[in-house]
């Protein structure tokens, strides 16, 4: 196992490196759709946070529509620009990056993820240190400051459904930790990390490769993070280093109520592509039902408490779209993107 190349702390021009000749210390990819409003502040940020070290920019536009594509080729020039004619989803996306990165770590970075100031510089140093860390999160904050820790567990049909439904603290269970970013230690191990700040060494792409293009749109963090830890790498989440996360940049520009239905619609179908390919026919067979039992619960409980029907086609349309999805997936075999 290769432990990449440590962070060299030398006094560069804090700009991107945009000489193709250069060995940048780090390439960042950004996905963008429809969130052109977003870059400026997400570059600016990247920028700060880079000073003395040199880095690439790689933005991939997944065929936004509102003009995304020119605005990234006016103000940021020395950006490499992928535009994709259609969307290809958020792993495919960071995939056709991969190939054009040249630094020895890459940074997957959401376009409404803003990065503190020693963020980055934190986050290598630690990279170097640890060699046998291969993916790296970090300490997420919404913009009033509160924190959520972006380290999670591997997930659960059966502990979802609990959760989802209100049953498990009935059972007298916790919730799946951590929740909260923990104090008592700077860096944790952990399963798997959010993909809006996601550090990863270029040595460890070569051996087990990026995301699953079979996911469009999420699991495909927890996915790769699955083949992270059998290959013989950790996964970790460095508390010390901040970022802000917005969260839902794409929602403002779409409208939510539309993008929330999609964005469940992914989930669902990724879900159901996760548990196929990692516990085979009789895994996704068990999620669905979870899935499908969880809003017939939920509509019981919504009927039970107020007392009327009129918004119980909600919890309806999800079971519906479990059981297409099954179908239209045959199983969770296939994508049908």
């Amino acid at each position: 196992m290769t432990s990449g190349h440590p962070v060299q702390d030398r006094a560069l021009t804090p700009v991107p490196c945009a000489n193709p000749l250069c060995s940048p210390d780090l390439s960042v990819i950004v996905v963008n759709y429809n969130t052109a409003h977003l870059l400026e502040r997400c570059v600016q940020a990247l920028r700060k946070a880079c000073e003395g070290l040199s880095f690439e920019l790689v933005i991939v536009d997944n065929a936004s529509r509102d003009e995304s594509a020119s605005y990234i080729r006016e103000h940021f020039p020395w950006a490499k620009l992928i535009a994709n004619p259609i969307n290809v989803g958020f792993g495919r996306a960071n995939n056709q990056a991969v190939q054009i990165c040249t630094a020895p770590y890459i940074l997957l970075l959401n376009a409404d993820a803003y990065v503190y100031p020693d963020a980055i510089r934190q986050s290598l140093k630690h990279m170097a240190n640890e060699p046998h860390c291969g993916v790296l999160g970090a300490h997420l904050v919404d913009e009033t400051g509160h924190g959520i820790f972006s380290g999670r567990r591997f997930p659960s049909s059966w502990e979802t459904f609990l959760l989802r439904t209100g049953l498990l603290p009935r059972l007298g269970r916790r919730p799946p930790e951590p929740a909260e970013a923990p104090t008592q230690s700077p860096v944790q191990d952990c399963d798997w990390v959010v993909g809006c700040y996601y550090l990863v060494r270029r040595s460890l792409i070569d051996q087990v490769g990026l995301f699953d293009p079979r996911y469009f749109l999420y699991y495909e963090e927890v996915d790769h993070c699955l083949a992270v830890h059998a290959a013989g790498w950790r996964v970790q989440c460095l508390n010390t280093a901040c970022v802000t996360h917005v969260g839902g940049g794409s929602a403002a520009t779409e409208g939510a109520l539309s993008v929330g239905r999609q964005i469940s619609l992914f989930q669902q179908e990724s879900g159901l592509l996760y548990f196929r390919k990692h516990g085979g026919l009789l895994g996704v067979w068990r999620h669905a039902a979870l899935c499908f039992l969880t809003e017939v619960v939920l509509g019981l409980k919504f009927v039970l408490k107020s007392r009327r029907i009129s918004g119980l086609s909600a919890f309806t349309q999800q079971a519906r779209m479990i059981c297409r999805l099954m179908w239209q997936t045959r199983a969770g075999s296939r994508p049908t993107r």
